[in-house]
C-alpha cells in the first residue's frame, strides 16, 4: 500500500510553511504543480499522482473536485483554513509586495485596501475577496446541496483540517498524523512567508461588506475550528492512554 500526502494549498493560508515542512522531510519526493481552473480536476490530480510513483508529498494551489481515490494508495489529504477577513488583508499585503505582473498584484500596488476589495468584488468570477475558501471546498463533494452545506461537508473528506490562527496546535496534530505513516517525520519550521505586520484600518462600511460577502467562509472556518478541537481532544486522549 502506497501512502502519499496531498496538500491543498489555499492562497495565504500558511501553505508555504507546510510545503517547507514537507520538502524538508521528503526532499525531491515533494513535488508541486498547478492545474487549469475547473470545477473538478480530480482526474488530472489522480493522473499526476500515478505519473510520479516515487513522489510522496504533492502540493498545489489549484486542485478542485473530490479528493481522488486510487487503488492501493492511502491518501493523507490536508487543507488549512483561515479567518476570511484576515486572509483577505494578508492577500492584499502580499500582492502589494509581490514582484509579478498579474492583475491582482498590480491592483494592490495602485490602490488602498478598500478600493482593492471593492474592485475585486465587482470583477466577475473573482472570488479572492468573496467566500474564497468555501467556493473551493464546495467543489469537493458531489452532494446536491447549497454551496455552504457542500463546503462544510467537504471538510469531513480531509485527513486533516488545519487552522492558521491555531498554527502551532495544528502542527502538533500534523506531526502526529504523519508519524503514523512516516516515523521519522519531524516538524521543524516557523510560520514562513508571512505578510508584514502593519495593521490596515478600514471603514465600518467596508467591514460590514466584507463580513456579508464572506459569511460562508466564516461558517466554514468555524466548522474547521470545531473539527480541529475534536481532533486535538482525540489525540490527547490517545496520548493519555499510551502513558
Amino acid at each position: 500500500m502506497r501512502t502519499i500526502i496531498l496538500h491543498y494549498h489555499l492562497f495565504k493560508n500558511a501553505g508555504t510553511s507546510i510545503d517547507k515542512i514537507l520538502k524538508s522531510n521528503f526532499k525531491e519526493k515533494w513535488i508541486t504543480t498547478e492545474f487549469k481552473a475547473t470545477q473538478d480536476n480530480s482526474e488530472e490530480i489522480k493522473a499526476w499522482i500515478l505519473d510520479n510513483p516515487e513522489a510522496i508529498a504533492f502540493s498545489s494551489h489549484t486542485m478542485t473536485g473530490p479528493v481522488p481515490k486510487i487503488h492501493d494508495t492511502n491518501i493523507i489529504s490536508i487543507i488549512f483554513l483561515r479567518n476570511p477577513i484576515r486572509r483577505i488583508i494578508s492577500a492584499y499585503k502580499f500582492e502589494r509586495n509581490q514582484q509579478v505582473d498579474t492583475w491582482g498584484a498590480n491592483l494592490a500596488k495602485q490602490v488602498n485596501f478598500e478600493d482593492y476589495v471593492v474592485t475585486r468584488l465587482l470583477k466577475d468570477g473573482d472570488t479572492q475577496c468573496r467566500n474564497f475558501q468555501s467556493e473551493r471546498l464546495a467543489t469537493m463533494t458531489l452532494a446536491k446541496a447549497h454551496k455552504i452545506e457542500r463546503a462544510v461537508t467537504a471538510l469531513d473528506n480531509f485527513s486533516m483540517v488545519g487552522i492558521v490562527e491555531e498554527f502551532e496546535k495544528t502542527l502538533i496534530l500534523f506531526e502526529s498524523i504523519l508519524q503514523n505513516q512516516f516515523e521519522n517525520f519531524k516538524v521543524e519550521c516557523t510560520h514562513t512567508n508571512r505578510s508584514n505586520e502593519y495593521e490596515i484600518e478600514f471603514s465600518p462600511a467596508l467591514n460590514q461588506l466584507l463580513h456579508e460577502c464572506n459569511n460562508n467562509d466564516k461558517q466554514v472556518w468555524k466548522a474547521g475550528l470545531e473539527k480541529l478541537k475534536k481532533s486535538m481532544n482525540h489525540l490527547l486522549a490517545n496520548d493519555a492512554k499510551a502513558t
